[in-house]
């Protein structure tokens, strides 16, 4: 029999085993590199406009800051149903699955096991009687019944396992960031397509009033003609005009469509499920006085793909130390217990139980250079994975100061055509008093409310411009996720 070994000697070996287990190769993660440190470390964006923005912290729910409880409605429902979310969750939940097996593979394995063996043997005195005999029979027939329960664990020695659990998690966190920039990249398509939806929608009904004025100058100019007082070339003229206007009424209609069936497919529904609810002329959300920015720090530390970026850097720096391991020996102890008996009611007697325990040693010595090829290999992929990161810093930071410039220009131009608007306003009531007086025509006020009607569609075209770049402003800012649990 085994003797016990003595409780001294146990925890000795026990130590021993802990404190080798402890030694994890390859390199540590030291966190990511530095990406231009005086841009990330600056107080302000060097393309923030000098109005029309703060530096205040800006909220991740950017769009209620718009007070449309529609846009609000259609961004809730599609960060709950949209294909792409379902999508980017499926991918976190095998992650963290993933994650799950990387830690159970340092566990012990087990395994329970129990046979029952019926079996008859020749017999072999009668194999060696004469060829002639008749005789011969088998042996009765035998029985054996076995069950027990076998153990293996493969001892931790040099970190491998832990690497690879380390290289899991760090995934598991990148993809969990992939999911927060498919929420940013959503928010941000929902609002741009509502305002192009509203803005279509304003711009048709625009369209449609300066067609009906134009007809009527159309009309009146055919009757003057009649009478000797205008020119077939002043029929020929307008009637190109009313054309003109009417021919750009179709493509609005068809944009108009199209946007309400791209928001029915971004909350994920059938093209034609929000006609009813949003096919009702609605002015387009309104801008806050001022856009809470904050600086270039919180930005990097919020956007998505960055911090997905960093983890992967994370997990690949971990590989490399997961395949070092494999250059050093795996030990794996073994266990195994059972009972085995002819007779199954004798099968749990103290005298047919058996046990085996035994360490394993296994060391590849032998490998021409495929350790040292997958260490290599890992090592690019961390590099690759480094200059991945320097990459996303940059082009976020391009990203960021280029809507700042592009929101900051657009409330310039948007100003002047206010400016325009305004002048048209006032020169279609002047000519409405000089018509009232008699002293102009119907055919000059029409031509005058004309000329307001397109001051009116410039400056529509120029908000919806404006919005769509503030909602560019925000995606930049990498606003708009939420906290998975």
């Amino acid at each position: 029999m085994f003797s016990r070994p003595s409780a001294p000697l146990f925890l000795t070996l026990l130590a021993s085993v802990c404190a080798i287990s402890a030694c994890t190769v390859g390199p540590d993660y030291a966190g990511a590199p530095q990406v231009a440190p005086d841009a990330a470390r600056a107080a302000n964006f060097v393309r923030a406009p000098s109005v029309g923005v703060v530096s205040t912290r800006a909220p991740s729910q950017w769009w209620l800051a718009l007070n449309d409880p529609q846009l609000n409605t259609l961004i809730d429902a599609a960060l709950v149903h949209n294909p792409d979310i379902h999508a980017a969750q499926a991918r976190l939940r095998e992650s963290r699955a993933q994650l799950q097996n990387q830690k159970a593979n340092g566990m012990p394995k087990g395994s329970v096991d129990a046979a029952a063996l019926r079996f008859r043997q020749p017999n072999l005195s009668a194999l060696s009687s004469s060829q002639g005999s008749s005789s011969s029979s088998g042996g009765g027939p035998l029985q054996l019944y076995t069950a027990g329960f076998d153990a293996t664990w493969e001892i931790d020695l040099f970190g491998g396992t832990r690497r690879a659990v380390e290289a899991a998690t760090a995934e598991a966190d990148a993809v969990d960031a992939d999911l927060a920039d498919t929420q940013v990249s959503l928010a941000a398509e929902v609002a741009q397509a509502y305002v192009d939806l509203r803005d279509e929608q304003q711009r048709l009904t625009l369209a449609q009033r300066s067609a009906e004025i134009e007809q009527r100058m159309l009309t009146l100019t055919q009757q003057r003609r009649a009478h000797g007082t205008a020119a077939d070339v002043d029929v020929e003229r307008l009637t190109t005009q009313v054309e003109n206007t009417r021919a750009t009424l179709t493509p609005l209609d068809e944009q108009v469509e199209a946007s309400l069936d791209q928001l029915a497919v971004l909350t994920g529904q059938a093209p034609g499920a929000l006609d009813q609810e949003l096919s009702a002329l609605r002015p387009m959300p309104a801008l806050p006085a001022s856009v809470p920015v904050g600086d270039p720090a919180s930005m990097l530390q919020q956007r998505p793909d960055i911090r997905a970026a960093e983890r992967r850097l994370a997990s690949n720096n971990a590989q490399i130390g997961e395949h070092k391991a494999d250059f050093f020996p795996k030990v794996t102890l073994f266990g195994d217990i059972g009972y085995t008996a002819a007779d199954p009611g004798h099968l749990l007697r103290k005298s047919n139980f058996s046990w085996i325990g035994a360490p394993y040693l296994q060391w590849n010595v032998l490998d021409f250079g495929r350790t040292l090829s997958s260490v290599h290999s890992a090592e690019a992929s961390r590099d690759e994975a480094d200059a991945k990161y320097a990459h996303t810093v940059l082009a976020a930071l391009q990203d960021a100061n280029t809507s700042l410039s592009r929101y900051g220009h657009q409330r310039e131009h948007l100003a002047t055509l206010q400016q325009v608007q305004a002048s048209a306003d006032r020169s279609a009531t002047l000519m409405r008093q000089r018509y009232t007086a008699g002293a102009s025509s119907l055919i000059d006020l029409l031509d005058t409310q004309r000329t307001q009607f397109s001051a009116q569609q410039n400056v529509v075209a120029g908000q919806a411009e404006l919005l769509k770049d503030f909602v560019s402003l925000q995606k930049s800012l990498g606003l708009g996720w939420r906290v998975q649990g």
